[in-house]
Formats: C-alpha cells, structure tokens, sequence
C-alpha cells in the first residue's frame, strides 16, 4: 500500500516557528505529528457530554482527568440525570482519588456577563475534593484562553486513554443535538435564537500517540512560570477571596499511548499562544501561530472543494486566505457555513461583527463568484441555529477541528488549539479512502444540514457543491423567495413565515437536492390537497441551508464600526515591529 506525503499538508517542526515547545520533542527525531491514531468526530454538545459523563465516572484512583476552558458551567448537566452537573461529576472523581486538574479563562467582571465568578466557585469545589482547578489569566490585554479540551489517562491501561478537543465549552447553551431545539439550560443569545438558542457544534474524540501532544499542551500551561495573573487589581482580589494560586506538580508525563489497532490518522496538534507583556509563556516567549501557518499550508493544497464551519469568518486577512487559492484554482469551490444572525443585540454589538464578516465575505466572493456558497442554518420551525463550530475539511483528504476561528484573534491574540488530521493511505491523486476520517466528517455534516442519510451525499465535490447551493435556495424561496436583507446578509424571511401561495421547488433545482424526489412522494397526499385549497402554504422543503450576501453596513456605520472592530471584537495580536504586546 501506498501512503501519502503528510509534509505536503502539515507544519513541519521548524514551519511550526516555535522552538521553544516541547511538543515534538517526544518523538526524538523532530517529527512535528503522530501517526497509529484514530480521529472520531461528536456532532453537538449532548452525545459529547454523554460520552464524557461516561468516561469520568469510570476513572479511578491514580488516572488523570486534565481539562482547559473558556468557560465552565459548574451546574452544567452533562446527562438529563440532575446530578450529573459538570462539578458534581468532577468533584466526585477527585473524592475518588482522580488526579484532577483544570484551566479556566478567569474572564472579565461577571457583571458584564462574563463567567469569572463561575469558575472561581468551580475550582474551590474541585479543591476541596483534592482536586485543583485554577482560573489562569495569562493573557493580551482584552484576549481570553480560548482553548477547549480534556485529556483522561489510565494508570493502568494507556490504550483506553483519550483525548477531547473541538468547539464545545463545558457550559451552558451547549447541550442540543441533531433536532436543535437546543440546551434546557440555556445560553444567553440574542433573541432571534429564541428562548433555548439551537446550537450547532463539533468535537472530536482522539485515541493513540496523539493524546500525548494534547497532554503536553495542558503541562506547557500549567508548568509555566508566569503568574496566573500579573494584575493587581485581580491579584488583590484572589487574595481576599484566599484563591488558589499555585499550580502543584502534575508528576511524570507518561509516554504516549500506543498507536491503536487499524489506526491510519496522522494528527497533528496545533496552538496558538500570544505574545503577553511583560513576561512571555516559557513554552512560547515569541508566541505561537501554527493554527494560522497550519491552516495556510493545508488550504494552498486545496484543488476542487474547501468546506468550512465557522462562528465568525472576519478580517481582510482571512477573505486573502481563500481568495489567494481560488484565483490560482479556477476548478476550486468554497462552501462556508456560518452563524445567520450575531450571537448579541445592539448596534455596538451587531454592527462590528458584521463590519468583520463583510470584510472577509467581499474579497473571497470577489475571487471567487459564483465559486463561493454562504449558507447559514436554521431547524425545522424556522428560528436561526447558531453554528458554533470551527471545522474544515479541504479535498476529503483534509480536516481540522478546534478551537479557533477565522479571524485575527484566533489567529494571533487569544490562546487555541486544533487537531488536524490526513488519513495517510493512499496517494495524493487518488480518491481518499470512504472511511477516512475528512470524509466521513464531511459526509456527517452535509447530510444533517441537507436532511439527508449520509449515502446520499454526493461524493463528487462539485455536485455536493451543488447540492448545498440547491437545496438552499428552495429553503430561501419557501421563505419570503428569497428577498435579500441587505442589513444582515439573509434571503428572505428568518422565521417561519411564509407566503399562503408558492411555487413547487423546480425541477431543475430538486434534482440536486439528496432525497428530494423520495420525500416529495412521501408528502404527495398531503401536497395536493394544500394546492387544491390554495389558502395554505407548500410544505417545507428539506434542508436546514439558508444562503448568505455580505451585509450592508451605512456610512455613518462605516465611521465608527471598524475602531469598535480593531479594538475589541477582532484584535490583531502579532506585534508591531518595535512595540510590545
């Protein structure tokens, strides 16, 4: 068997541009990935918060939970058992004599609906059970620890261990699955989404040599010898509140496990760390941005489809980041699927984030035209699903899923992590293997948002290119047909609204849709009584796709929104030749 060349689409060490981590160092030989590993994606927080559940409350004495967060939610239900709250399970696993330990962004003032407090209250409760669990303020100035992963080691039978990583906060908001009718303890979320905001989101499962470099980004942090927070202010007020501030010795890192049977992913892990000011991480003095360089490498393969979700998709230099490949690739297509609406209300909020997305959504539909497919989702009654995820999959050959965003901040000021993954069978001109990993992420999610069964996704990308487009539009015109909304960028109506008299879906756009045809016959009873009353709306079509324009930002808009921008929302965290962080 033939196997691909990975240095193609991953960093190498000297590429990652750090050469102060020791990431690598396990495999002796400078090899910047691990091969022998099997990748499985867990599409919405509740089978992952299920699965999680499961594998904690089997931890005994002398393994190691290990976990970093941007949020964590202590009374966060990880099962519809009540008492399986996030600090329930955690706590009750330190009592066990797990080694415990967490990472949590300490955040802003709680007041401005921040989670400080929530995660102070967290870690004491893991602290008196013999765990510890810190709030780690290690940060830019308005940056936040972005990362989101768990790593569980067994003392006694490293092939069980397993790694977590992707976009799913161990927080409110998070726990929907595949129905989106979203999480009954719901996250804040601007009133568009309703009261239980569905929620679209990925995470991944890693077994094998890979859960080492996942580890290895946990101790890195952890070991560090800045001080969790060089504040005084903050520093005054954790010692009033007589906060924990003193990671204690995690003991020997244990060698990676071995690779697992049939394993045939080759993953690599990468981070990005800002500079800080006025003392560096010793793992990342010069920081790290090996998500960014990672993920240009891999989109400069790409030949035929990049298909991309993503929570924001701001900045001009994310919009030349595609838009470079698509000028050079006339056959390339993007597909990008997006939140429809800002996850907060008010201008000072909405209109920068749209201010972002125009700038990135111009350029690449610029180089790309009619190349270039937004889509944004919404569930069966219509309300808006907000998409959470940071995933992308390049060629069915590869794919990522994290932490970060294509944005500047992800790219540069706020800490992430992403687990990037080539299937190494086969070679590079030849059809990815039907059970690797990017293509079975891709066939996953399409399916969803087409309402279809996974064998129905077309595998030639430039007819799944289609599909989506196709089903889209019939969902657009069954909405309001299609109108623009030049403010936000939606065709048509956002809710379900819809007008009493409607065309049938064209044939000549059913055809592309996966199962239309089926589905049409199963409702043909029921279609041709609404059309011979005439008084009643078509059924809906199939799919959660609702297509994407730029939105439209006003002059007056224009003068203030891209200050707001810079500064707050997307803020650049490279430094300015001369200046520190």
């Amino acid at each position: 068997m033939s196997f691909v060349d990975v240095s193609a689409w991953l960093l190498t060490n000297r590429e990652r541009e750090n050469p102060h981590t020791r990431i690598d160092d396990v495999r002796g030989d400078g090899t910047a990935w691990s091969s022998g590993n099997t990748v499985r994606a867990i599409v919405h927080g509740r089978p992952y918060f299920e699965e999680l559940h499961e594998r904690i409350i089997g931890l005994g004495p002398g393994d190691r939970l290990y976990f970093a967060d941007w949020r964590g939610d202590p009374d966060e239900q990880l099962t519809d058992d009540p008492g399986s709250t996030l600090n329930a399970t955690l706590v009750a696993a330190a009592k066990r004599g797990v080694d415990v330990r967490g990472l949590l962004w300490r955040s802003h003032w709680h007041r401005l609906g921040f989670s400080a407090h929530r995660h102070r209250y967290l870690g004491d409760e893991i602290g008196e059970a013999g765990g510890q669990c810190l709030r780690d303020m290690r940060v830019r100035t308005r940056g936040a620890h972005h990362q989101k992963f768990v790593v569980i080691r067994h003392t006694e039978d490293p092939t069980r261990d397993i790694a977590y990583l992707g976009g799913i906060d161990l927080c409110h908001g998070r726990r929907d699955d595949h129905t989106h009718d979203g999480d009954p303890q719901p996250a804040e979320l601007a009133s568009a989404y309703g009261p239980t905001p569905p929620w679209h989101d990925v995470q991944v499962a890693i077994r094998g040599p890979a859960v080492h470099d996942v580890e290895t980004t946990f101790r890195e942090r952890w070991e560090d010898s800045t001080p969790l927070t060089l504040n005084p202010g903050r520093l005054i007020s954790s010692l009033v509140h007589r906060e924990d501030l003193s990671p204690e010795p995690l003991g020997a890192q244990a060698p990676p496990p071995p690779p697992q049977p049939d394993g045939h992913d080759v993953v690599q892990i990468i981070r990005t760390f800002p500079v800080i000011s006025p003392t560096g991480f010793d793992f990342a003095p010069e920081g790290e941005r090996s998500v960014m360089l990672g993920n240009t490498k891999a989109i400069a393969q790409a030949d035929q489809l990049i298909y991309v979700e993503d929570q924001y998709l701001w900045s001009d230099d994310v919009g030349e980041h595609f838009a470079t490949v698509l000028r050079e690739k006339p056959e390339l297509r993007l597909v990008v699927v997006l939140p429809m609406v800002p996850d907060l209300e008010g201008a000072l909020a909405e209109v920068p984030q749209r201010y972002g997305r125009s700038l990135a959504m111009r350029t690449i539909i610029e180089a790309g035209g009619d190349r270039v497919a937004v889509f944004g989702l919404c569930n069966e009654t219509g309300l808006p699903i907000y998409v959470h995820s940071k995933t992308c999959v390049i060629d069915h050959r590869w794919a990522s899923v994290g932490s970060d965003n294509f944005n500047r901040r992800s790219w540069t000021s706020d800490s992430e992590i992403a687990c990037t993954v080539v299937d190494e069978r086969g070679d590079l001109d030849e059809t990815a293997p039907q059970d690797s990993f990017p293509r079975v992420l891709l066939r996953t999610l399409v399916a969803e948002h087409l309402s279809c069964d996974a064998d129905d996704v077309p595998e030639d990308p430039h007819e799944l290119f289609d599909a989506m487009v196709a089903s889209a539009d019939a969902l657009d015109e069954w909405y309001d047909r299609g109108v623009p909304d030049k403010k936000s960028g939606i065709r048509g109506a956002l809710t379900g609204r819809v007008p009493h008299r409607i065309a049938p879906v064209p044939k000549s756009v059913a055809r592309h849709i996966p199962g239309h045809r089926r589905r049409r016959q199963g409702v043909a009873a029921r279609t041709e009584a609404v059309s011979m009353r005439g008084s009643e709306p078509a059924p809906r079509p199939p799919g959660r796709l609702r297509r994407l324009d730029p939105p439209e930002l006003s002059a007056a808009q224009l003068r203030w929104a891209p200050r707001l921008y810079d500064l707050l929302f997307d803020p650049d965290g490279r430094p300015r030749p001369g200046a520190g962080a």
